[in-house]
């Protein structure tokens, strides 16, 4: 089974809200063969914990006009971490040195990537 096209809509205006706010290494991973709790993993980085933040507020924003409201946020108050949960699709924004240490790709690997299609960020 394989992420809905709703999920994939969600993940790739995420991912272009996260973009837009300038975050780097942005990849999606169709999860749902390996978990029942969401369709897709969105990983993103930024360079330090006020972008963390400029990215996860993006990110919100875009999907709020899109109808989509998050259920539940962690890790906003350290700034390191943050995840966001919006059902079907779960957005992980990293600092750089989280995204290394914890290497979320290296666990999801197995899972199918999803092409993103991001337009270039905005200069």
């Amino acid at each position: 089974m394989a992420a809905t096209d709703e999920a994939l809509q969600l993940t790739r205006r995420a991912a272009q809200a996260a973009a837009d706010k300038l975050a780097t290494d942005i990849v999606a991973f169709d999860v749902t063969d390996r978990l029942a709790i969401t369709d897709v993993f969105l990983i993103a980085t930024a360079s330090n914990e006020r972008q963390v933040g400029a990215v996860v507020d993006g990110v919100e924003e875009a999907l709020f006009r899109a109808g989509t409201k998050a259920i539940r946020r962690e890790g906003a108050l350290e700034g390191r971490w943050v995840l966001l949960d919006f059902g079907d699709v779960i957005v992980h924004v990293q600092h750089a040195e989280e995204r290394e240490l914890y290497s979320l790709e290296r666990l999801w690997r197995d899972c199918p990537a999803i092409a993103l299609e991001l337009d270039a960020a905005p200069a």
